[in-house]
């Protein structure tokens, strides 16, 4: 059996963060067992449903690295396909047409609510004569349910689940006008699609009963089916806004990196010993469901953004480069011209030591792309005192006479230090503030070394004395 798993997102807005875990669990098991991963939009809603919805989520997938084996199945091209099957029941005695108006199922659960019971549809048409149908009412199609016994579900996360089938009433599977309902459109397509394992939040457990009658029905053998609980925030209330950013692609606006969000992501109810960071490759051959926990996980925006930090130090340094200059693109405070570009470039190794987030990392960065004299802020400004701009002047002839080498820059500024009786601190803080307008910057020397001589001495002299 080759294992198939899809991710079934509705194009009725963002791609929130469980379901960006949803597909990552799924593309993963695939991954794990030499399987298929597919994506399916779930587009039958067509007044919520909207191509930038879909945009938004085909981006946020990307993004991410979870790319489907085919291409995106949209259920709203299969609508003919989801009638035949309803036809098909209807055919086989496992389903009929319920010619109940909009207002007599209103009255049915307003007296069922009045009466302290579930607002179940209570099955008036299923054993009646068509015949008897009003003039004029198109009828729904709804499944002839089982009414005795239990439906159980052998759920791979959540164990075993069973409800009475006394509990479930007979649900539509196409709707008056013809159009399907998503219940009934999952099953069709999860089966015509060939998948083997249906992967997704445990808020879905319910439709599982529902959908398992219709597998019944229509003879298939279901899928395997396991649900992963919610995610919450960290006061345990359902995720919000209120807490931070739950679309998939704010986290990219905030300066995430994609690697960081799915290792933070996995770890999000999955488990692995004591392992916290985990590339993608040791994902695919570590995981499996198995290690999926029943309680229901909590977001935490810290942990996310300390992991985000390793996965920065770990990150090409090209490529930290092109995020920094498309970040500081849009800046009109900034000269990106080709000498700054390959300042950026020269000092990212020592940039991305102290940044968690390439928001963080640009904006450390964007004294590269400035022009002296600089801006300084309240620190840097206390620390260029009368004396300390004395002695940058002082030290600018010594930097002039220097090769402009890390370990050379190095070495000149403690024979700086040493011959004017000051500690190394005492030089490099005020040269700091000049260099870049703030106390804080990757060494000293490899700040200069990456600004060149012309421009180090140009932002020294202007606050020189």
């Amino acid at each position: 059996m080759t294992v198939r798993t899809r991710f079934a997102p509705s194009p009725t807005g963002m791609l929130h963060i469980g379901g960006a875990r949803t597909a990552l669990f799924n593309f993963l098991f695939a991954r794990h067992h030499g399987g298929e991963y597919h994506l399916r939009i779930e587009d039958t809603d067509r007044a919520r449903s909207t191509e930038e919805a879909t945009r938004v989520i085909l981006d946020g997938l990307a993004w991410l690295g979870l790319t489907p084996d085919a291409p995106p199945l949209y259920q709203s091209t299969r609508a003919a396909r989801h009638a035949e099957a309803a036809q098909a029941m209807l055919a086989a005695g496992h389903a009929y047409p319920c010619y109940c108006t909009a207002e007599e199922l209103q009255a049915m659960r307003e007296r069922a609510i009045a009466e302290g019971r579930p607002p179940r549809y209570d099955g008036r048409w299923r054993d009646r004569d068509p015949a008897e149908a009003p003039p004029g009412v198109m009828p729904a199609i709804r499944l002839k349910a089982p009414r005795e016994g239990e439906t159980v579900v052998q759920d791979l996360v959540q164990g075993e689940v069973r409800v009475a089938n006394a509990e479930l009433d007979d649900l539509i599977l196409l709707r008056s006008d013809g159009t399907p309902t998503y219940l009934h459109a999952v099953v069709v397509d999860d089966h015509d699609m060939g998948i083997t394992h249906v992967i997704r939040g445990d808020d879905h457990l319910t439709n599982t009963f529902r959908q398992v009658q219709i597998y019944q029905a229509m003879g298939w053998e279901p899928p395997h089916f396991a649900h992963i609980p919610l995610i919450h925030g960290a006061d345990g209330a359902k995720l919000s806004k209120r807490h931070g950013a739950v679309s998939v692609l704010e986290f990219r606006t905030q300066g995430f990196l994609p690697e960081a969000v799915c290792n933070y992501l996995l770890r999000l109810g999955w488990g692995h010993g004591d392992d916290e960071v985990i590339s993608r490759e040791d994902a695919v051959r570590l995981f499996d469901l198995d290690g999926v926990g029943r309680a229901a996980s909590r977001m935490d925006y810290a942990k996310l953004t300390h992991l985000n930090g390793v996965w920065l130090r770990r990150a090409e340094d090209h490529r930290l480069t092109a995020e920094v200059l498309e970040r500081l693109g849009g800046r009109d405070d900034l000269s990106l011209d080709s000498a700054a570009r390959a300042r950026i470039a020269a000092l990212m190794p020592g940039l991305k030591e102290r940044a968690k987030t390439l928001v963080e990392l640009a904006d450390n960065a964007a004294f590269l792309a400035r022009t002296a004299p600089l801006p300084l802020d309240a620190k840097a400004a206390a620390l260029l005192t009368p004396e300390a701009r004395a002695m940058l002047g002082a030290l600018a002839a010594h930097l002039a006479a220097s090769e402009f080498a890390a370990a050379q820059l190095d070495a000149t500024l403690r024979q700086f230090a040493e011959s004017t009786g000051r500690k190394l601190g005492q030089v490099a803080q005020p040269l700091r503030a000049a260099l870049t307008g703030s106390t804080t910057s990757p060494g000293i020397d490899a700040t200069l070394a990456a600004l060149g001589r012309d421009e180090s001495l140009a932002r020294i002299l202007a606050v020189a004395a």
